[in-house]
């Protein structure tokens, strides 16, 4: 059962684009999940457009196009969210297993092919930049449009890296997903500057506390 969202304002068009891929930084719209600091920024339609417009999926100019035709069907708007839901639950199953040395489970990575084969049924290739590249016409697929792009993100991460590079932050209540860059794959955390600075000052505490009682 997914935890009761905070009443907080969404940081959406504001969060930190730190997992090195699409479809990670998509899954860390969540953080803190199972916990009483569990976050969710996706909580309505709107904010799903903002992160897509935030994260470089759409441009401005579709953003606002597809928030204008959300706001005059509500159907519409109700499937993008559910659909955005889904697919961030997805990729926060499938890469949270391979993360902890797991095998994803295979009902996961098959509802990801779907959903991703949904997405490519709306869409177009075209050339782009010396290459091809799956595209979506936000006025014909405002959902796949916004979807397509994650999709694709994943299963590129499944079918094209070295997954032990995949990895979650140890920050407590965060669990943020990063692809690890690094050369000797040492990164540990979402942001240093965050929670590996949290990490820090709780063992500095805990170090003073020990002195101060022992």
């Amino acid at each position: 059962m997914r935890p009761i969202a905070t009443a907080e304002a969404s940081r959406a068009g504001s969060l930190a684009l730190v997992g090195n891929a699409l479809a990670l930084d998509f899954a860390n719209t969540e953080s803190g999940r199972g916990t009483p600091n569990h976050r969710d920024h996706l909580r309505t339609a709107e904010h799903v457009v903002t992160w897509a417009r935030h994260a470089g999926v759409l441009t401005t100019p579709e953003g606002e196009l597809i928030a204008r035709t959300l706001s005059r069907n509500p159907r519409r708007a109700a499937k993008l969210k559910a659909g955005a839901r889904a697919l961030r639950d997805l990729v926060y199953a499938i890469a949270t297993a391979i993360a902890s040395g797991g095998e994803p489970d295979a009902e996961s990575v098959r509802h990801l092919t779907r959903l991703h084969a949904e997405c490519i049924a709306r869409a177009h290739l075209r050339p782009a930049g010396g290459t091809f590249a799956w595209t979506w016409d936000a006025a014909e697929a405002p959902v796949q449009a916004i979807l397509g792009p994650i999709a694709f993100s994943a299963l590129a991460l499944l079918t094209e890296t070295d997954l032990s590079r995949l990895k979650q932050c140890r920050g407590d209540a965060c669990g943020w997903l990063f692809f690890d860059v690094t050369k000797n794959k040492g990164r540990r955390w979402c942001e240093m500057e965050v929670c590996g600075n949290r990490a820090k000052q709780r063992r500095f505490h805990a170090r003073q506390h020990g002195e101060g009682t022992g």
